[in-house]
């Protein structure tokens, strides 16, 4: 199953809190309170994002953390690689060597190429993007139940 942890989660929204305080440094305890996530978790989180070059800190009485970048220049994968490690579907699908069946498998390209097509699409995601919300209700697909194959092309109304 893909599902990004729920460090990842808070790191998002940590970072989109932060992208709508502009150049407005908040405090560890300012970025809590505004997100709901405890002072030690989003400590925590706002090092880790640090490390990683996505919030820079300021020192002091006055200090705080802010974007390093606008929302606009920070993708969805960065955010992931930074809280989750990079992206990889399958052991060999994070790079040639790391699988000791490698030389044996007939899959391993081709979940290359989907890791690969995931990772493109996550860098075409900004944080900018991920924090507006449109009004648009997107429909939640369970994934749990098998669909049937005449289904797999219906329109929301039923019709083909």
């Amino acid at each position: 199953m893909l599902r990004m942890s729920k460090l990842t989660d808070y790191g998002t929204l940590i970072l989109a809190h932060l992208s709508g305080t502009g150049d407005e440094l908040q405090t560890a305890a300012d970025i809590a309170g505004r997100t709901g996530l405890g002072v030690p978790t989003a400590s925590k989180l706002l090092k880790i994002l640090g490390k990683a070059g996505l919030v820079t800190s300021v020192r002091g009485s006055h200090g705080g953390y802010q974007l390093a970048r606008s929302a606009d220049q920070i993708s969805a994968a960065e955010v992931i690689d930074a809280l989750e490690g990079p992206v990889a579907i399958t052991v060999c699908s994070n790079g040639v060597g790391n699988c000791e069946i490698e030389s044996l498998c007939l899959v391993g390209s081709a979940w290359q190429r989907i890791n690969v097509a995931i990772r493109r699409a996550l860098k075409d995601v900004s944080l900018a993007q991920l924090t507006v919300t449109t009004g648009t209700d997107y429909p939640l697909i369970d994934l749990t139940s098998a669909v049937r194959p005449e289904e797999q092309h219906l329109g929301k109304d039923g019709s083909h």
